[in-house]
C-alpha cells in the first residue's frame, strides 16, 4: 500500500501543479478565458489523458526519426493535446493561436511555483518515470519475487576536487553525500588525477584503463598534421579508436551498459550525448529523450529556466565586477548560453535519461555532469555560484537514489570526479603576455612589446643548460626561421604551435620530422628555453633529452626527473610529491608537446592558466589533482593498487581507478 498512497499523492500533486499553472496563464493571456476553477481541472485531467494516451505512438516515431524526430513530435504533441483539451472541455473560450502561449506561460508558472515551496524541480520531470518504475516493481515482485539482480550507476561530477565537496559539506549545501557519509552507506577517498588533469585523459583512463593517448586536451597531432581537440565529435573518435586498440585497453563497459554524456563511449551499448559516438550515431537513441521532449510542459518548464539561468549569470558577473572580485575573467559571451543550457536543460536531460535507462534495467550507467566545471570554470572552484551548482547536483543525486529504489536491479551508487580545479589570475592577465606570444618573442620573431626575461634573469639557468648540455652547432648548422604560429586549421603547417590547457602549456615544432629534444631546440633558438625557465610566471619547463631521460628546468636549476639528479637549485623544491613522475610520464606520451610548461604556484596555491580561465586543471599545483570517489560500504579498496601522495595514501591515476571499479563489479556479480 505504500507505493500506491504515493502513486497517489504524486498524481494527486501533478494534477494540482498543472491546474494552477494552466489556471495563472488563462488569467493572464488574453484569447482564452474559464468559466471557474472545474473546467481548468478538467483540462488537466485531459492533458495528462492526452499525454498517457499518445505515449506508445510516440515511441514509436522516435525509434524511427531519432533524437530530432523525438523533440519535433513531443512539442506538437503537447501542443495538440493542449488544444484538444482547450477546445472540447466546456466552460473554456479559446481565442486564436493562444495555445502556444498558454503552454508556455504554464510551464513558466509551474516552475515558479515549485521553486517558491522548495521542491527539487527535476522531481517534475521525472514524476512520471518514479510512478512507472513504482508500479513495475510492484508487479515484478507478484510475478518474481525472487532477489533484484544487481547493477550500478556511475556519476561522475565533473571538476568537484576533494577540499571543494569537503567545504560544500560543511556548508551544507550537499546534504545527500553527507547522508551517506554519516549514515555510513558510503565511504569517501581521495584519488590522485595525474598529469593531464583534464577530462579526456581521466575518461579513457576511467573507461579503457589506459590514458596514454591523451596528452591533454588538445594537441598537435603530427601524423594528422593538425590540432586534435577532444570536443569535436571526429577527433573524439579519433582518439577513442586508438584507445581501444591499445594493448592494455580494457573496457568498463559492455553491451548491455550505458554511457550518457561522455567523452567516450568505453565499450557501452548504448551510448547517449557521446561525444565520441556523435559524429557517426548521432546523439542517441530517439526513444530515449522522449520522456524529456513529450511529457506536458516539461520541456517549456526546462527551457523557461534555462534562459532565466542565463539573466542569472548576467547579474552575477555583473556583481563580480562591481565589488571587485579578483582573480575574475570576462563572464560574457556564448558562456551566458553555455551555463543556462549545462546547469538546467542539459541536467534536466541527462537526469531524465539516466532514469530512464535505470528503470528499464541496464547492467552499468555512467553520466557525466558538467554543471560545476563549467560554472568554477569562469566564476572559481569556491565562488558561491559554482557551489550553487554543486549543490544542484547533489538534488540530482538524492533524486537518482529514488529511482534506484524502485528500479528492477539492485543498484550500487558509485559518484566520481575525473580532477579538481585550482583558482588563479590567467598568465595573460598577470604578466600581460601570452604564451604564444612569450614564445613567439623568445624565438626572436615577435615584437617585444612586453617584458621578457633579461639576459641578467636567464643567466643562472643559461649557465646550467649550457654546461650540462652543450651546444653541438658545429656539428650542425643552426636554423634560424620565421616564426609562423597557429593550428593549421587552414591546412597549412605553422612553424611553432603553442597550445595551454589550464596551467600546462605545450609547444609543439610541427614542421620538424620529429619530435625536438632538448638539445635540438637550443641550437635552433638558444633564448627559449632559459627565457621561459626565468619568466616569473612559469614554474618548469620539461623536455626530453638526447639521453633519453626527461628533464625539469627551473629559474636556477635542472632536475632529472627520473633518476632525481640535480644541478644547482632543485626547480621541483616545494612541488607535491608525484611532481616528477607526472611530467615524467606527461613528457613521454606518443603526442605529448616538444616543451611541456607548468605555471607557477604563488603562496596562496594559486596558479596561473594559460586559458582564459580563473578556475583551471590539467597540469599540477593547488588542489586541482585532488579528484574523488565515493563507493558503497560494502566493498574495500584494493591496498594493492594504493600508493602513498604526500603522506596520504590514495589510488594513483584513473588506471587505478578503472581498476577498482572492475574489481568492484567483479564482487557484485556484474563481471
Amino acid at each position: 500500500m505504500r507505493y500506491r498512497i504515493g502513486d497517489l499523492a504524486d498524481a494527486a500533486l501533478a494534477l494540482a501543479a498543472t491546474a494552477l499553472g494552466l489556471g495563472a496563464a488563462i488569467a493572464v493571456l488574453g484569447g482564452v478565458s474559464a468559466g471557474g476553477p472545474l473546467p481548468v481541472l478538467a483540462v488537466a485531467l485531459a492533458v495528462g489523458l492526452g499525454d498517457y494516451l499518445t505515449r506508445p505512438l510516440l515511441r514509436l516515431m522516435a525509434a524511427r526519426t531519432g533524437a530530432v524526430g523525438a523533440l519535433l513530435a513531443g512539442l506538437a504533441t503537447q501542443v495538440l493535446v493542449l488544444w484538444a483539451a482547450l477546445e472540447l472541455v466546456p466552460g473554456i473560450d479559446l481565442g486564436p493561436q493562444a495555445v502556444p502561449a498558454v503552454l508556455l506561460l504554464t510551464g513558466v508558472v509551474m516552475a515558479a511555483g515549485r521553486w517558491l515551496v522548495g521542491v527539487n524541480d527535476s522531481e517534475y520531470v521525472l514524476g512520471d518515470v518514479v510512478r512507472r518504475a513504482r508500479s513495475r516493481a510492484r508487479r515484478d515482485r507478484r510475478e518474481t519475487p525472487a532477489r533484484r539482480e544487481p547493477g550500478l550507476l556511475v556519476v561522475m561530477l565533473d571538476g568537484v576536487g576533494r577540499d571543494t565537496l569537503g567545504g560544500a559539506i560543511e556548508a551544507g549545501l550537499a546534504p545527500t553525500i553527507y547522508r551517506w557519509l554519516r549514515t555510513g552507506s558510503h565511504r569517501l577517498a581521495t584519488w590522485w588525477a595525474r598529469v593531464p588533469a583534464t577530462t579526456p585523459a581521466s575518461q579513457a583512463a576511467l573507461l579503457y584503463g589506459d590514458s596514454s593517448a591523451v596528452p591533454s586536451f588538445r594537441w598537435w597531432d603530427r601524423e594528422a598534421g593538425r590540432l586534435v581537440v577532444t570536443n569535436r565529435p571526429a577527433d573524439a573518435a579519433r582518439v577513442e579508436g586508438r584507445i581501444a586498440d591499445s594493448p592494455g585497453a580494457r573496457p568498463l563497459l559492455g553491451p548491455d551498459d550505458v554511457a550518457i554524456s561522455m567523452m567516450f563511449s568505453g565499450g557501452a551499448g548504448t551510448n547517449v550525448l557521446v561525444m565520441s559516438r556523435a559524429g557517426r550515431e548521432g546523439i542517441g537513441p530517439g526513444p530515449a529523450f522522449l520522456r524529456m521532449f513529450a511529457s506536458p510542459f516539461v520541456l517549456v518548464r526546462s527551457v523557461a529556466l534555462t534562459v532565466a539561468e542565463m539573466v542569472k549569470e548576467l547579474f552575477q558577473a555583473h556583481r563580480q565586477r562591481v565589488r571587485g572580485v579578483v582573480p575574475r575573467v570576462s563572464r560574457g559571451g556564448w558562456y551566458v548560453v553555455l551555463r543556462g543550457l549545462t546547469n538546467v536543460l542539459l541536467r534536466d536531460l541527462n537526469t531524465s535519461l539516466v532514469a530512464e535507462h535505470l528503470v528499464r534495467g541496464a547492467g552499468v550507467v555512467v553520466v557525466d555532469l558538467v554543471d560545476y566545471d563549467e560554472i568554477a570554470h569562469h566564476a572559481g572552484p569556491q565562488r558561491p555560484e559554482a557551489l550553487r551548482a554543486l549543490e544542484g547536483l547533489d538534488r540530482v543525486l538524492a533524486l537518482l537514489e529514488k529511482v534506484c529504489e524502485v528500479a528492477p536491479r539492485d543498484y550500487r551508487i558509485v559518484v566520481v570526479s575525473d580532477h579538481g580545479q585550482s583558482l588563479g589570475p590567467t598568465f595573460a592577465d598577470a604578466y600581460g603576455v601570452s604564451l604564444a606570444d612569450l614564445v613567439a618573442a623568445l624565438m626572436g620573431d615577435a615584437p617585444q612589446t612586453f617584458a621578457v626575461p633579461s639576459g641578467e634573469d636567464m643567466g643562472p639557468v643559461n649557465a646550467l643548460l649550457a654546461t650540462v648540455f652543450p651546444s653541438r652547432a658545429h656539428d650542425r648548422p643552426a636554423r634560424r626561421r620565421g616564426v609562423r604560429r597557429g593550428t593549421g586549421e587552414d591546412g597549412s603547417v605553422p612553424e611553432v604551435a603553442v597550445v595551454g590547457g589550464g596551467n600546462l602549456g605545450a609547444v609543439w615544432f610541427p614542421r620538424e620530422d620529429h619530435p625536438l629534444v632538448l638539445e635540438e631546440v637550443r641550437e635552433r633558438w638558444e633564448h627559449l628555453v632559459p627565457g621561459l625557465a626565468a619568466h616569473p610566471g612559469v614554474g618548469l619547463v620539461v623536455a626530453r633529452t638526447s639521453a633519453g631521460e626527461p628533464v625539469a628546468v627551473g629559474a636556477r636549476g635542472l632536475r632529472w626527473l627520473d633518476s632525481g639528479r640535480v644541478e644547482g637549485a632543485d626547480p621541483l623544491e616545494g612541488w607535491p610529491e608525484r611532481t616528477a613522475a607526472d611530467l615524467s610520464r606527461a613528457v613521454g606520451l606518443p603526442d605529448a608537446g616538444d616543451l611541456l610548461l607548468v605555471s607557477a604556484v604563488t603562496p596562496m596555491g594559486h596558479v596561473h592558466a594559460f586559458e582564459g580561465q580563473v578556475g583551471s586543471h590539467g597540469g599540477i599545483g593547488g588542489p586541482q589533482n585532488e579528484a574523488i570517489l565515493i563507493y558503497p560500504d560494502d566493498v574495500d579498496l584494493d591496498e594493492r593498487l594504493l600508493e602513498q601522495v604526500d603522506g596520504t595514501t590514495m589510488l594513483v591515476g584513473g588506471e587505478a581507478v578503472h581498476a577498482q571499479l572492475l574489481a568492484w563489479m567483479r564482487t557484485w556479480g556484474l563481471r
